[in-house]
């Protein structure tokens, strides 16, 4: 029975590379052709028994046919076995130098081509994983091997004479319950996961350490892993409680034009392992570390099956461990899954697990590209004299009329400046002094490298189309101010002319005061007062006395007061 190798429909196979093409997002400049496929390669290692442990003196449940298959008891029937095919096989005599050379060092390459790689190191707890990943000082893993070919790879590539000049640095985290923490800076706390423009994933305040040799590496490396959080179970006594995760950055810078920039990284990844927690033993907080542990692999098999069946949303928001794989499974990486499992039969079950696991791995198709950029090459200012700046109009302006009858040089006859050299883009006398720099110091460049011909013409065709333009709106710009300047000083001039004649025709004219509006303010209302009779008789009676008439609106009413004297 064959159940590394199931019969699998071509929709399937269509259906998974089409879902691999749709999440791989292309951030290479120029990028129109679609990437290649690329195979997530899967490599299965048996480990040796264990001295002490149950079950080390019987016989194993695993056993290996060839350098690529293997064959597992079948629990249900136990007349027959399962077999499965894989990448690569290694069995229980296998060294760490074999599984590096067969399955890691091939990768390496891709780094300086601008493309990303990983490898991970998948199996149930107490299966080799981490030993695999590190080794020990007689036996160096996987990492420390990937980094020493690395390492001198990049020097070979960015020696002297080299068109590439190149950079490493190295971060390493681990994800511990949920929480992304900086193993080189314990202090940072819990970093989020980003996603740019074009995809890719950023982890925004992780530490980078710039690294040229191992031994720089090492004094990083070796005091990052033990903060990292491990802890002793039943099953072994330096269990992994979190997924560490090291990247290792390759920037790549070229020397001459067109200043490309490429970005390689590599991911070394030891996952915790899967358990069980009636045999592991598990209380209290490491039962709440296995439930993150055993959470993010389930995440991981379902990303891994979505991707299998072409699903249209592939759960990789679900855990802090599948966002920081996405470029890893189903993204743009040439991705290595090495599943590690134990011969002992009290192992069965977490063995049948991952290699299950490992079969429906390997059909994720990634689709690696190169990562690469046009970076504009830092150049030295250029200092030019304010003659040089200025346009021939201004110039002639500040040489004034003694320069001008004495008879200054000509300018032909001076030694051709930079801004001549110019002349079949622009006169420069209407460019931006910014952009003149930068002209001027792309010319001498060009020139101090041995190019002929017109300057600018042996740059790259989108910059210069770009610079063209940029100088064609600078033309465009600079005539229509000149227009409007010429059509203002015309009107001044006209206005000017026709003022002396309209001064000698008209006469003078004497214009009115504009007269004043009359405010009329209201005179004081009289006040009628009630007098005792006997006053008003007195009053009356002597000469000077005024008599007071109140008026009412349509008729008059007269009082008659004794002495013939009548009030209103």
């Amino acid at each position: 029975m064959d159940a590394g190798v199931p019969a699998q429909p071509r929709r399937r196979e269509m259906a998974a590379a089409t879902s691999g093409a749709g999440r791989c997002r292309l951030s290479k400049v120029g990028a129109g052709r679609r990437p290649p496929p690329a195979r997530v390669r899967v490599a299965v290692r048996l480990r040796p028994f264990v001295d002490g442990t149950a079950g080390a003196n019987d016989t194993p449940c695993v056993r290996g046919l060839d350098s690529c298959s293997l064959e597992i008891a079948n629990w249900r029937n136990h007349q027959e076995t399962l077999k499965y095919q894989f990448d690569a096989f290694y069995g229980e005599r296998s060294s760490q130098q074999d599984i590096y050379a067969g399955s890691v060092q091939p990768i390496l390459r891709h780094l300086l081509e601008g493309q990303n790689a990983s490898v991970l190191a998948y199996g149930p707890t107490g299966a080799g994983k981490t030993h695999t990943m590190l080794g020990s000082p007689e036996q160096p893993g996987v990492i420390p091997r990937a980094l020493m070919d690395l390492l001198q790879l990049t020097r070979e590539e960015g020696a002297e004479g080299r068109p590439w000049t190149l950079s490493v640095t190295m971060s390493y985290l681990e994800i511990y319950q949920e929480k992304v923490l900086d193993l080189l800076d314990p202090t940072s706390g819990d970093l989020v996961i980003r996603e740019d423009c074009r995809g890719n994933i950023l982890i925004p305040g992780l530490t980078q350490k710039p690294i040229t040799s191992f031994t720089d590496f090492e004094q990083h490396f070796l005091p990052a892993s033990q903060n990292r959080t491990v802890g002793a179970t039943r099953l072994n006594q330096r269990s992994s409680r979190s997924h560490a995760v090291l990247l290792v950055k390759v920037d790549q810078r070229e020397r001459l034009a067109p200043f490309r920039q490429r970005e390689g990284k590599l991911y070394l990844i030891d996952l915790a392992g899967s358990e069980d927690n009636r045999r592991t033993g598990n209380k209290g907080l490491r039962l709440k570390e296995s439930g993150a542990i055993n959470t993010s692999l389930f995440v991981l098999g379902k990303v891994v099956d979505a991707l299998n069946q072409g699903l249209p949303r592939v759960p990789y928001r679900d855990s802090k461990l599948t966002r920081l794989l996405q470029d890893s499974l189903g993204g743009s990486a040439h991705s290595i899954l090495i599943a590690n499992i134990a011969p002992e039969r009290c192992f069965y079950l977490d063995t049948v697990s991952a290699l299950n696991f490992a079969a429906r791995s390997k059909e994720v198709i990634n689709r690696p590209f190169t990562n690469e950029s046009l970076q504009l090459h830092v150049l030295a200012p250029v200092k030019l004299s304010q003659k040089e700046l200025l346009g021939p109009a201004e110039a002639k302006r500040a040489r004034g009329p003694e320069e001008e009858e004495t008879g200054s040089p000509e300018p032909s006859a001076a030694p051709a400046s930079a801004s001549q050299k110019l002349s079949p883009l622009q006169k420069l006398s209407s460019m931006d002094p910014a952009m003149l720099e930068r002209l001027l110091s792309l010319d001498r460049l060009l020139g101090s490298q041995g190019s002929q011909g017109t300057p600018l013409l042996s740059t790259p065709r989108r910059e210069r189309m770009v610079l063209m333009k940029t100088v064609e709106e600078k033309n465009l710009e600079i005539e229509r101010l000149k227009m409007k300047q010429k059509e203002l000083e015309a009107k001044v001039l006209a206005q000017e002319a026709t003022d002396p004649k309209e001064k000698e025709n008209c006469s003078p004219i004497t214009h009115r005061p504009l007269g004043r509006r009359t405010v009329t303010v209201p005179k004081p209302l009289k006040k009628a007062v009630v007098m005792p009779l006997q006053l008003i008789q007195e009053q009356a009676a002597s000469p000077n006395a005024e008599i007071h008439i109140l008026k009412k609106k349509g008729r008059k009413r007269k009082v008659r007061v004794p002495g013939g004297l009548s009030y209103t």
